[in-house]
């Protein structure tokens, strides 16, 4: 078996999928360069990303899937799962050795787990249209902190470009260490140093950073939230199943409750 070693973009795993046919070497593992651990014994093969290559192979893809498929595929990558690296790899090997519509065979293993990790992105991508809280800062932009399981930036970015059309925002994903910036015209990536005053180990901004309604507007929003509670009708178990705890400290109605 050759282990492949790439750098975790989507880039370098139709690169990956390419020199798999263009060198021929049998069996893959492929490896996020993050979690490679060197070993004595067994081939390594680095992938050096190669636009070229990565666009004939989503090119060719283009041509044997759906538009649905394709994104299928897109959201799987995006879970950033070791596991689901390879089963894209997988997949698109048998999507290249067989004829159209191979995708639509269930009883395929890579077929299903794509499908599978695409339904559990989704998941987290719906949670994450409903589970942002902003904060107005001093210079009257939005700001969010988020902590997703999954990558989930980039498939919310034209939701809260739409629904917040007429408002400057950021949301920040403190895991990844980047964010999306909207400026009322175009959303663009961000990195920490463009948020570097902020400490966004905290869930909440402190005091000097937030506008002088910040506070009112967040005390509005919880008495709202506490108002529409019916005591009677309160389901703990429903209610995490429908919210995990692990959203709860981004979420200032839950503040004292996590």
């Amino acid at each position: 078996m050759v282990t492949y070693v790439f750098d975790g973009s989507m880039e370098g795993l139709l690169t990956a999928v390419f020199e798999y046919y263009e060198y021929k070497p049998g069996k893959v593992q492929l490896v996020w360069n993050k979690h490679y651990q060197p070993t004595m014994l067994g081939e390594t093969h680095t992938i050096i990303n190669n636009k070229v290559k990565a666009e004939r192979v989503w090119n060719g893809l283009k041509k044997k899937m759906s538009a649905d498929w394709l994104m299928k595929f897109y959201r799987a990558y995006l879970s950033e799962v070791p596991q689901t690296f390879q089963d894209l790899f997988d997949f698109a090997c048998y999507i290249f050795d067989n004829p159209q519509g191979a995708e639509k065979n269930f009883g395929n293993p890579h077929v299903m787990a794509i499908s599978k990790m695409n339904r559990m992105v989704g998941r987290e991508r719906h949670r994450f249209t409903a589970f942002i809280r902003f904060q107005e800062t001093a210079d009257g932009i939005f700001y969010a902190p988020a902590e997703p399981d999954f990558n989930v930036l980039p498939l919310i970015a034209n939701f809260y470009k739409n629904r917040f059309a007429d408002q400057k925002w950021i949301i920040y994903d403190i895991k990844r260490k980047y964010g999306l910036y909207y400026d009322l015209n175009t959303v663009q990536t961000i990195s920490f140093e463009f948020i570097q005053n902020i400490d966004t180990s905290k869930k909440r901004l402190s005091n000097n950073l937030v506008s002088n309604s910040e506070e009112l507007t967040s005390l509005l929003w919880k008495d709202y939230f506490n108002s529409t509670n019916i005591p009677a009708r309160k389901n703990m178990k429903l209610h995490i199943q429908y919210l995990p705890k692990r959203y709860w400290k981004y979420l200032n109605e839950k503040d004292d409750k996590n």
